[in-house]
């Protein structure tokens, strides 16, 4: 059974960092693109981050650029989302999923299945 499992969210101040974990069981994480997203209450689920299977290619929303950082580590079956300089509206529980067959590397949730439970992220002072 594919099964992703994110850890590393927490509370934190505005312009702290954090990182979260993506790690995968059941399955081979590098078969797979891996994506970020995050959804607060009452909102919609948006895309964050997507790194390919190998890690040569990376995109990120336009929000979180040159904040975020997206890396795995295949031997570890692992996809980090390195969260620097995180703003209160950072604010959501972020979840990884793992890129359906058939689809380029993007960020857009319907492409995405295998679904975390998701990890709080919470900035506030």
């Amino acid at each position: 059974q594919l099964q992703l499992v994110e850890s590393g969210g927490g509370l934190v101040q505005p312009g702290g960092s954090l990182r979260l974990s993506c790690r995968a069981s059941g399955f081979t994480l590098d078969d797979y693109n891996i994506g970020w997203f995050r959804q607060a209450p009452g909102k919609e689920r948006e895309g964050v981050s997507s790194i390919s299977r190998r890690g040569g290619s990376t995109k990120y929303t336009k929000s979180v650029r040159g904040r975020f950082t997206i890396s795995r580590d295949n031997a570890e079956n692992t996809v980090y989302l390195q969260m620097n300089s995180l703003k209160p509206e950072d604010t959501d529980i972020y979840y990884c999923a793992a890129g359906l067959p058939g689809f380029g590397l993007d960020l857009d949730v319907g492409h995405f299945g295998a679904w975390g439970q998701g990890t709080q992220v919470t900035v506030s002072s």
